[in-house]
This record gives structure tokens, C-alpha cells and sequence, in this order.
């Protein structure tokens, strides 16, 4: 947004200079913009570095600053922090799928939740809030976002209350403390988010990316609350608090960056400034604590691998170094690869790290013998595939053992290939079970493992009776729907399929199928479209 009008100035002599003060442009007064600096003040500056300063600074404020639309932007926030039926549902779906992939361990579930997740608009809504000093908008963002809390912790709880798994999981466990990665996140997620709502380019990436720091911690809450684990519930709370804070004043720092100062708001009487300041700070304490702890892991870790290092030569290698920090003591594990074995290592890097770190430490130390520097890289390099290999065997099995519980047979029935990726199962006959019901049993598992080609293969069983087709000779949502199960029945199931009706619509309709690479024979004949098996003499000729 460019400054427009004449600015009213006044002049002073300054020795043989003569230095132009220019009072506020009313367009400055009216966007909160400053106006440019002006070219005499850069040309008199004499200082390589001050003209370059100087023009950056006159680069930012005006075709940066001055070409956001405040006013638009802080409209549009204010929507979003709305405390409306359709955010409080959709926040509690979300939270429901997140707590249900973490109890299963599927990260893809985990990643549907945050694709649904409207928990965005209250967080990045208290950060503008704070920046412009409204706080009718800042308590507005601060309540929706307590009742989305609420109300998505306590259906989590409620669903693992209920739910036969309740076993802390990978996927929970990675969300029960706070660790620098996480942080880093958060602060990322907030960046992204603030510039991509100033600049107006938001959409759903940047709402998952926000939610991948908050919806997965929330969820935890709720597991740990149904538990009554203490540690896994503070420490997820601590986790979200830390994040949303993060998040938060992230997007207050751009957008004081861009320009959106308190002159855009009413005025705020004292006693709001120091309510608001008083809760973030009240709130700042967690994030402090989490700061501190996430610090001294850092350095840990750091002080970890260096005291394993230095118990060998430099053509050793550290591999598989893990690190859990309780309580009260500090549990290692680590795999080096050496070209000299040394029996004592394990017992001093134990006591020189008890030391350093002022825990007791439980190290367990793999030693495996290299002869070279370049042997030992190969071998953290086979080690690394080794592990990867296991990780994918793993999931191949489990893959495997849901497989066949939806199809009813054992586990030796699935066939799996692992090279492809690609794994096929014959179901056997469920009562009640439609074809639809089979093609959805698939889907759901194929949408955990987005990387495989899943296969579940049905018995032969009633296919939809009737094809809808609008008066432009189209299909109708539920006739397209129903066009979907006939593709997926015609790919599984090795039998031909014809349709029966009005030529025109059967035609189109054996079209669409044909694009979906399902071939269907034709029948012209009167009346809706309908869809059978072929006859059994068809099938046998063919």
C-alpha cells in the first residue's frame, strides 16, 4: 500500500546543508505505515553501510509494510477465531483420529487428523491480538481455543476409556515431553503460518502445519487423562502449552515485523494490558521450564557423544545412539563401530558421564570391531539398513496380521511382497457384508499404508442394483458411487459384468468404467440401468 499526498515539511539549516523534517503523511496516520525515508536523509548519511541500511529499511517499509492490506488481514483473522458448532465438531473429529492412529501406531491416521484440525485460527488469532492490543479479540481467541481444548481432550479420553487398547504406544510416547525437534516445529509451523495469513496465501497446508505440533500432544492429554498416567498426561500438556505458546508469540513477532501496531484496535484501558500480560507470563512459565529442559538435553546429548568418541581412536564410529532422560537417572544405549576393542570403555564413559551430567547413568555400550576408518562408515551405513530392513519387516507383518483379521483367515492366507510393496488377501464369506462393505474394509487399510498397494479380494456378492443418471445423461452422485464399487468388483473379482437399460446411459456408464479399466459388456434395453453378473454361459466362454 503506497503513501499518497503531500507531506507537509519544514526546513532547518544544518551548515551548509540544508536537511528536509517531514511531518506524518495523513496516509501514514491511516495505514499505521511509516512513511519512506527520505533519499536526502540516505544521500547525507556518508557511510557506505548507513545508505545500505537505510535502503533496506526504505525497501522494507515500503514495498514490503506497505503492501499488506492490515485492515483485510485482521478482518479475516477474526473470523477464524470464531467460537462456532462447526469448530468445536471439527476440532473434537480431529482429536478423535489423532488419539485413535496413535493408539494403532499409524502415522497416516495421525496425519488425517491434522488435516482436519481448525485449531489455527484461535492460536495464530492470539498472536495478532497481541500485537495490534485488542483484547476483546484476544479473549475471544483465548475462549475458543479453551473449548476446542476441552472438548477434544475429553472425547480423546473418552474413546480410550472404552477402547480394548490402552497400552502406550510409539506414537504417544513421542508426545509426553517436550524436546528441541518439537520446538522447532512449532516455531517453523508459526512462520509459515503468520507469513502465509499476512501475505494472504493460507490454506489447509499451512492449518496441518500448525496442527502437526498441537493436535498429536493434545490427544496424549487425553489418553493420559482416561489412564490416570500422570507422566504421560503432564508431560503431553506440557508439550502442547509449550507449542502453543511458541505458535503464539511466533505470529506476534511477524506481525509486529510487518508493521500492525496497536494504533489499529480501541483503546485498552491499563488494567486489560496488565490482565493479558499477566497471563502470558502465568503461561510463559511452562514455556521457560520446557526451554531450560530442552537446553540441557541438547547439551547432554552432546556431552554423551563426546565422551564415547573419546574413549577410542578417530577411526571409530557411533552408531545407534539413544537416550532416555527419567526422573532420576539417564538410560544410553550406543553402538560403535571400532578397529580395537576396549572391554573397559563401557564402565568409564559411565562414571566420567555420571559425573558431568550429575545423574546416575545406565550405559549399555555395543562395541563391533572395523579395521578401517572407511570399514567402520560401511559399517554404520549396513547397520542403518539393517535397522530399516527390521522396521519394514515389522510393519510388513503387522500389515499382515490386520489384513487377515478383516478377511477372516490367518495370517499365512495374506500374500505379501515386500520388494513391491504389495499385498493381496481372499476374504472369506461375512455375514451381512456387501461388496461395499469389502471395498471399505480396504480403503481404511490402504490409508494407513499409503506406500502399499492393498488388494482384498471379496467373494462374489451382490453388486448395486441401479446406476442413477441425471437428465443430462450423467451419473448422479449416488450413481457414480455406485459406478466406483462396480470398477473396484470387476478388478477383484474375475467374473464379466453387463449392464442392462436405456442404451444412451448404459453406454456412458460402461465408458466411465472403461477409463477406470473395468470392461462391461452392454444389454440395450428399457428402463434404468441396472448392473448383474453375467450370465453363467458367458462366463464360461469366456
Amino acid at each position: 500500500m503506497s503513501n499518497q499526498g503531500e507531506n507537509k515539511s519544514t526546513t532547518r539549516p544544518s551548515g551548509s546543508d540544508t536537511e528536509a523534517v517531514a511531518a506524518p503523511s495523513a496516509a501514514s496516520k491511516a495505514t499505521g505505515h511509516p512513511d519512506p525515508v527520505p533519499t536526502a536523509a540516505v544521500a547525507g548519511s556518508g557511510s557506505t553501510f548507513s545508505r545500505v541500511l537505510f535502503s533496506v529499511r526504505r525497501w522494507w517499509l515500503q514495498d514490503v509494510v506497505g503492501t499488506v492490506n492490515q485492515t483485510s488481514v485482521i478482518e479475516k483473522r477474526r473470523e477464524d477465531c470464531a467460537l462456532s458448532e462447526r469448530y468445536l465438531f471439527m476440532t473434537a473429529m480431529s482429536g478423535g483420529i489423532a488419539i485413535l492412529g496413535m493408539l494403532l501406531s499409524s502415522p497416516a491416521v495421525v496425519i488425517g487428523a491434522m488435516l482436519l484440525s481448525p485449531l489455527m485460527g484461535p492460536i495464530m488469532g492470539l498472536g495478532f491480538a497481541l500485537a495490534i492490543g485488542d483484547y476483546p479479540w484476544l479473549k475471544q481467541s483465548a475462549r475458543s481455543l479453551a473449548w476446542g481444548t476441552l472438548i477434544a481432550v475429553l472425547l480423546c479420553a473418552m474413546l480410550v476409556f472404552f477402547s480394548p487398547i490402552q497400552t502406550i504406544t510409539p506414537e504417544i510416547a513421542a508426545r509426553t515431553r517436550p524436546n528441541l525437534f518439537d520446538l522447532m516445529v512449532a516455531l517453523f509451523s508459526a512462520l509459515a503460518g503468520a507469513y502465509a495469513m499476512i501475505r494472504g496465501r493460507e490454506g489447509t497446508i499451512v492449518g496441518v502445519a500448525i496442527a502437526t505440533a498441537l493436535m498429536p500432544p493434545l490427544a496424549a492429554v487425553g489418553f493420559g487423562l482416561a489412564t490416570w498416567n500422570w507422566t504421560v498426561f503432564s508431560g503431553a500438556l506440557l508439550l502442547y502449552v509449550t507449542n502453543l505458546l511458541t505458535i503464539a508469540l511466533t505470529a506476534w513477532g511477524m506481525a509486529r515485523l510487518y508493521g500492525f501496531r496497536t494504533t489499529l484496535s480501541e483503546r485498552n484501558t491499563l488494567f486489560q494490558n496488565v490482565a493479558v500480560a499477566s497471563v502470558f507470563l502465568g503461561l510463559a512459565i511452562p514455556l521457560a521450564f520446557s526451554l531450560q529442559q530442552i537446553a540441557w538435553e541438547a547439551n547432554a546429548q552432546r556431552i554423551v557423544r563426546s565422551e564415547i568418541v573419546e574413549k577410542f581412536d578417530d577411526r571409530s564410529r557411533v552408531s545407534d545412539l539413544e537416550i532416555e532422560f527419567g526422573n532420576e537417572s539417564i538410560s544410553i544405549f550406543a553402538t560403535v563401530f571400532t578397529s580395537q576393542l576396549r572391554p573397559e570403555a563401557e564402565v568409564a564413559t559411565e562414571r566420567a558421564l555420571a559425573s558431568r551430567l550429575g545423574r546416575p547413568v545406565e550405559l549399555t555400550l555395543i562395541q563391533s570391531q572395523a579395521a578401517t576408518a572407511s570399514a567402520a562408515e560401511q559399517a554404520e551405513l549396513s547397520a542403518s539398513r539393517d535397522r530399516e530392513e527390521a522396521a519394514e519387516s515389522a510393519r510388513a507383518d503387522d500389515l499382515a496380521k490386520r489384513l487377515a483379521l478383516v478377511a477372516g483367515v490367518d495370517d499365512a492366507d495374506v500374500l505379501v511382497d515386500r520388494t513391491r510393496r504389495k499385498a493381496m488377501v481372499r476374504a472369506k464369506p461375512l455375514d451381512g457384508a456387501s461388496l461395499v462393505a469389502y471395498r471399505t474394509l480396504e480403503q481404511r487399510i490402504a490409508a494407513t499404508e499409503p506406500e502399499w498397494t492393498i488388494e482384498l479380494l471379496p467373494p462374489r456378492g451382490d453388486l448395486p442394483d441401479l446406476v442413477e443418471f441425471n437428465e443430462e445423461g450423467e451419473p448422479t452422485v449416488a450413481g457414480t458411487q455406485a459406478l466406483l464399487v462396480v470398477a473396484w468388483a470387476r478388478q477383484r473379482i474375475d467374473l464379466p459384468i453387463e449392464l442392462v437399460g436405456n442404451g444412451e446411459n448404459a453406454a456412458r456408464a460402461a465408458e466411465i468404467l472403461a477409463e477406470q479399466g473395468a470392461q462391461v459388456s452392454v444389454e440395450p434395453s428399457f428402463g434404468p440401468v441396472r448392473v448383474r453378473w453375467a450370465p453363467i454361459d458367458e462366463q464360461r466362454r469366456e
